[in-house]
């Protein structure tokens, strides 16, 4: 690969557009565009995650994430490619019920928190849910993928399991739920 950003303004997104893979060009308002934009948040917000003390085996997980992200908003850059396939949707339902399986068993809702890295692995997982949206709400009206969106609905479900053993790790408590609290 060469030197593909040597320069990183152009002003071609000056009139409200952006290019897509293909070279086409679309309004930045547009469904894919929003789509694009929620997965590259999550994935900034799973970067923000990595500067906080994890095990090694999450830290390779989530970085293992972060190039698949990537690879996804490719994939919904270029209409019609496919970069997500059931082989990563696989690998996620594999490592959520590895570390499900050392987890106590829930009876409550939980509220996100606990140790600071289990909070910012909760937004992750809040962005990952809105990246889910965009991605189905994109498929409503363009051809994308059953993966893509099989792909983000597991994600958010690892990350929630990834913020409790987080708190594990951390000696936090996942914080329950108590309707009606005030104080």
């Amino acid at each position: 690969m060469g030197h593909r950003l040597s320069k990183i303004y152009t002003r071609t997104g000056d009139d409200g557009t952006t290019g897509l893979g293909n070279g086409s060009r679309v309004k930045k308002t547009s469904e894919r565009i929003e789509a694009i934009g929620a997965v590259d948040e999550l994935n900034s917000v799973i970067g923000l995650l990595l500067t906080h003390a994890i095990k090694s085996e999450i830290r390779i997980t989530l970085v293992d994430i972060q190039h698949e992200l990537f690879d996804l908003g490719g994939e919904l850059s270029i209409p019609g490619r496919i970069a997500i396939t059931e082989k990563q949707v696989a690998r996620l339902e594999e490592t959520l019920d590895r570390l499900n399986a050392d987890l106590p068993p829930l009876k409550e809702f939980i509220l996100p928190g606990g140790s600071a890295s289990a909070a910012v692995c909760h937004m992750a997982r809040t962005v990952c849910r809105r990246a889910e949206r965009r991605v189905t709400r994109l498929a409503e009206s363009e051809k994308i993928s059953a993966e893509a969106g099989k792909y983000l609905n597991r994600l958010s479900d690892l990350l929630f399991v990834i913020a409790r053993t987080l708190n594990v790790h951390a000696g936090c408590s996942d914080v329950l739920w108590q309707p009606g609290k005030t104080r």
